[in-house]
C-alpha cells in the first residue's frame, strides 16, 4: 500500500482511493469518497513515513530482545 493511501486513511479511515504509484496528483476517489486536500494528505505522509520507520525498528528490537534471551538460556 503505498504512503499516500495509508496517509488518507489516517484522515478518513473509510476513504476508498486509487492512486498511481505515489503521485498526488493521480488520486482517483471512489464510490463517493469525499476528496481530501492534497495539502492535507502531504503533511500526514511524513507522518506515516515516521511511523512505518518506528514499526521496523520496534520489529528490529523484538526480534534482538528474543536471541537475546534465547541467547540466555
Amino acid at each position: 500500500m503505498s504512503n499516500i493511501i495509508k496517509a488518507i486513511q489516517k484522515i478518513n479511515p473509510t476513504a476508498e482511493v486509487s492512486v498511481s504509484g505515489e503521485d498526488v496528483n493521480s488520486i482517483v476517489w471512489e464510490n463517493g469518497t469525499t476528496p481530501i486536500p492534497v495539502a492535507d494528505i502531504q503533511a500526514q505522509i511524513p507522518i506515516v513515513e515516521q511511523e512505518i520507520e518506528q514499526a521496523k525498528l520496534d520489529k528490529e528490537t523484538a526480534n534482538q530482545s528474543a536471541i537475546d534471551k534465547l541467547k540466555a538460556l
